[in-house]
């Protein structure tokens, strides 16, 4: 028993040493969202709690904690309790296995990319079940976009993550990181790169495709009837699904923690800072997106995943096989 604890306390370590950064970061993420769209729409955004409002997230916090936890009389109380605890630890579980710098990972499975993949998938769960245990119309009805929205992206990201191990010929998210090395994947596929940050918008529900929480016509969506620290998970978990997918789109296209180019000046730079600033910047393409692009219609959301992405994908991943062949017999099958 004393060993099993024994070795399970490192482990323990490195999950807190990644789950508490994380949860500062989704704080702040939060804050800087704010700042970025105030700066785009020419407003001040949070400046007063705080030097330059930087004590904001912890004022929300504590304003969420100290408010009143609600349950509708008509609710199912166990599932609606357990919904944004499933979609929160969700968010938190798929960190696990991915590479921050050069062995700096808590699992590094050969089959990461799979596991993500499967997270990612599970995250509905979350939604689905908020709307159905508030039994009320709003968050039904939102839960029932979200399901369509996710199942419908799910596809494409799925075929392009098919071309990056076809280009990678790894499941390995380090070994995906170390094929980059001559020249990341965003070069080659740069349009299987536009297509994975649309779809991620898509999967986080954010805008323009924020349809399962659309104000007009569903108040808030699926978690309307959810109020203090449980509707705190639910913006927790949504943060940190952006900052998940803003990991992987680094991961896959961006080359990970690698430096731009292999030369003197860059090499003195840590690669967690190489890999942070690139997370950094598809996360500020998130921000931009939603200052920017109006809120589409579901039934244009539906035709740009069914019509446009899907069957550019599939011509995607046959065309990057049949380089890939054809690459193989020019080389004399040693590439």
């Amino acid at each position: 028993m004393i060993e099993s604890i024994l070795y399970l306390l490192p482990l323990i370590g490195y999950v807190l040493l990644i789950i508490v950064p994380l949860l500062l970061v989704i704080a702040y993420l939060t804050y800087v969202e704010r700042k970025v769209i105030a700066a785009m729409q020419l407003r001040i955004g949070p400046n007063v709690v705080g030097w330059f409002g930087l004590l904001q997230p912890f004022a929300d916090g504590l304003k969420l904690l100290h408010k009143e936890t609600i349950i509708p009389t008509r609710s199912n109380p166990i599932i609606f309790l357990c919904a944004p605890l499933v979609t929160f630890s969700l968010s938190l579980s798929a960190w696990a296995v991915i590479p921050f710098a050069p062995g700096v990972v808590i699992s590094n499975i050969n089959v990461g990319i799979l596991y993500l993949f499967a997270i990612s998938s599970l995250g509905v769960y979350g939604i689905i079940i908020a709307g159905w245990a508030s039994n009320s119309k709003y968050p039904f009805l939102g839960a029932l976009r979200s399901a369509a929205q996710m199942v419908s992206y799910e596809v494409s990201i799925g075929l392009v993550i098919i071309v990056i191990l076809l280009s990678s010929g790894s499941m390995n998210l380090t070994d995906i990181v170390e094929a980059q090395k001559s020249m990341w994947y965003v070069v080659p596929h740069l349009p299987m790169a536009v297509i994975f940050m649309i779809s991620a918008l898509a999967e986080t529900n954010r805008s323009p495709f924020d349809l399962p929480e659309a104000e007009a016509e569903l108040v808030a969506g699926y978690n309307v009837e959810y109020s203090a620290i449980i509707f705190a998970l639910f913006f927790l978990g949504e943060y940190g699904n952006m900052i998940l997918m803003s990991a992987i789109g680094a991961l896959l296209f961006l080359g990970g923690w690698l430096p731009p180019f292999h030369v003197i000046p860059f090499t003195w730079i840590p690669g967690f800072i190489w890999f942070a600033l690139k997370v950094s910047f598809l996360l500020f393409i998130f921000l931009w997106v939603r200052a920017t692009f109006p809120r589409f219609r579901y039934d244009q959301l539906m035709r740009l995943g069914w019509k446009v992405f899907l069957p550019f994908t599939l011509g995607w991943v046959v065309l990057t096989g049949f380089v890939m062949v054809a690459f193989n017999l020019f080389s004399g099958g040693q590439g």
